[in-house]
């Protein structure tokens, strides 16, 4: 099921580069007729096939930072690096192949099947043949979909949208997966098993991921453990 990287580094420098690196990133926004300064200096490092999570009390800029680490979002200062270099004005480029996103909210298209929903990673590299639609298929299998391929979003459940959001993103193969609060609109049983899913792809394919989450059982399944306190990372 694996593919080669796209843009990644290779040989020795994959070892000794970080997939993901934050140096100092600061980011406030305007509240009313003053600035809240939400990010305060948070530098971090995440390794090839590393997992980290980050957790923090509500409000706290876990899901700003989660922004900004996926290039959704520019800090006031400081920078964060894909594979070494700087994600800079061709963050949209580069995003399509380094990068996977799992959102708490799904974002399925409701017209399209759970492949075509699937398949909208790789329309954004403009191949979409049969080798693909062959890996969106074998990729919705490995969730636990394989019999539910040709149906509408409406018509699968919570955690089945989010088994297919999880899908898409590693479509790509990419190097990085970034998850934000995925298991946030399913019940315990279910948020439990899509976040077992997610770090078995994760591991599975020697993807790095990123997980933001609210709960601590989850935060703990992943080799290491942040924590977002007052702007900073600890």
């Amino acid at each position: 099921m694996s593919e080669p990287d796209a843009g990644g580094v290779a040989g020795a420098d994959a070892a000794t580069v970080p997939v993901l690196q934050a140096e100092g990133l600061h980011k406030s926004f305007r509240s009313g007729d003053r600035r809240l300064q939400v990010l305060r200096g948070v530098d971090f490092a995440v390794r090839a096939g590393e997992s980290i999570s980050v957790r923090g009390e509500s409000g706290s800029g876990k899901s700003t930072l989660l922004n900004l680490l996926a290039g959704l979002d520019a800090p006031d200062s400081g920078r964060v690096l894909w594979d070494g270099a700087p994600i800079a004005g061709d963050a949209a480029r580069r995003r399509a192949t380094f990068l996977g996103i799992v959102f708490q909210a799904f974002y399925l298209v409701p017209e399209i099947d759970a492949v075509a929903n699937v398949l909208l990673a790789r329309r954004m590299l403009g191949r979409l043949d049969a080798a693909a639609r062959a890996r969106a298929e074998a990729l919705l299998g490995r969730v636990g979909l394989a019999d539910r391929l040709r149906h509408l979003p409406s018509q699968l459940s919570g955690g089945e949208r989010q088994r297919v959001a999880l899908a898409r993103a590693v479509m790509n193969s990419p190097r990085l997966i970034v998850a934000d609060e995925p298991t946030g609109n399913l019940d315990e049983g279910t948020g439990d098993a899509v976040i077992e899913l997610l770090l078995g792809l994760c591991a599975d394919l020697g993807t790095a991921l990123v997980l933001v989450t609210h709960n601590a059982a989850h935060a703990a399944k992943t080799q290491r453990q942040l924590f977002l306190h007052e702007g900073r990372l600890r």
